[in-house]
């Protein structure tokens, strides 16, 4: 196995910060990630409470928003992957955000 393979499993979030623009991943090597906010819609889309309000799971491989249903791989904020939901998806999404439907 190859060492950048090796430093790539070890890749685990220990902290992570949303701004108005910007998403930062402190990493449990000690190293910081920091991507644009606009990369990932549901993030951006979102309030500042929403997006303070995520989880760190799979023992740091995976980061959850549930109030936003947005779920990123630490691995691919740091290979520079964007979002990859279409826009028909996202335009739902929106829809349903601003127009929520009362269930009782």
């Amino acid at each position: 196995m190859s060492s950048l393979a090796i430093e790539m499993q070890d890749v685990r979030a220990k902290n992570v910060f949303v701004s108005e623009d910007s998403l930062q991943i402190d990493l449990a090597d000690g190293r910081t990630i920091i991507a644009p906010l606009m990369w990932y819609p549901r993030l951006w889309h979102g309030t500042p409470a929403e997006r303070n309000m995520c989880q760190i799971i799979g023992d740091g491989a995976y980061i959850h928003w549930p109030e936003l249903d947005e779920d990123l791989t630490v691995l691919g904020v740091l290979a520079g992957y964007r979002s990859a939901e279409c826009p028909e998806s996202l335009k739902k999404w929106l829809t349903e955000r601003a127009d929520p439907v009362e269930t009782h």
